[in-house]
């Protein structure tokens, strides 16, 4: 697909329903400073040089397909929502073709900036890695999954909240949900993540774990300021980030 010395492509997952949105409208396609919340992730990512980037829709597919197709984006389809990992795996046959990275972010996540995405890009190289995260301190890290880290700053997990013991709890340092992946290695390891947690669900965070425990080389990258981070999982926590659109970080 490229000839680049490091070919990139982008999978957007925007296959959620939101329900604490407690709207029909998908959230991904709720209004923040005047356009969609997703508009803001693809204006990010136009700013990176990727050769191709895909978007994961399930509820309300078509809805989401028509609000952005214009931006010249793929779609895989999630028909049904069973985890962060089984919609990366959606992906697979779109990116057949493709060897190289591939940065994986949610649709919404709206105040990203491009300057840490390519951050984040540069520690995976540096790192030689395989994999690697982006990470944020928080000051309430709840329902977050957490950073385990060993006393050499080395990570050994990434553990979900609900799956959390007291003392992970404690950790302020959380998983974004943005990842940047070798591609061949991402869905070998996809193939091997099971859904035996709380949620019967398949995270995409076990695909670091597993990769962890074969010894293969992981980073992450801490955000320098986690607002850019912060994901829209309600109305109000998208008035927060209404009243903060304009303002510098």
């Amino acid at each position: 697909m490229s000839s680049k010395p490091y070919p990139l492509v982008a999978v957007v997952l925007a296959a959620g329903k939101g329900k604490r949105m407690k709207s029909d409208l998908p959230k991904v396609l709720h209004l923040l400073a005047g356009k969609p919340i997703i508009e803001h992730v693809l204006d990010t990512l136009r700013e990176l040089d990727i050769d191709k980037t895909v978007v994961v829709v399930g509820h309300q597919a078509e809805r989401v397909i028509d609000a952005i197709s214009r931006f010249g984006v793929s779609f895989a389809e999630q028909k049904q929502q069973l985890g962060t990992g089984h919609a990366v795996q959606m992906t697979e046959e779109q990116l057949s073709d493709f060897d190289g990275d591939v940065v994986v972010l949610a649709g919404d996540v709206p105040m990203l900036r491009a300057e840490t995405v390519k951050n984040l890009l540069a520690e995976h190289r540096k790192r030689g890695a395989v994999a690697t995260v982006l990470t944020a301190m928080l000051p309430d890290p709840t329902g977050y999954g957490r950073i385990v880290r060993d006393p050499g700053g080395m990570i050994l997990k990434i553990v979900e909240h609900k799956d959390a013991s007291d003392d992970e709890r404690r950790i302020s340092e959380i998983n974004t949900g943005i990842f940047v992946f070798e591609k061949k290695r991402l869905f070998e390891a996809l193939s091997r993540v099971d859904n035996e947690n709380s949620q019967g669900e398949y995270y995409l965070t076990d695909v670091m774990q597993i990769f962890l425990e074969q010894g293969l080389p992981t980073a992450g990258y801490c955000a320098e300021d986690y607002r850019e981070t912060v994901g829209v999982n309600s109305t109000d926590e998208l008035e927060r980030l209404e009243a903060l659109m304009g303002k510098s970080f």
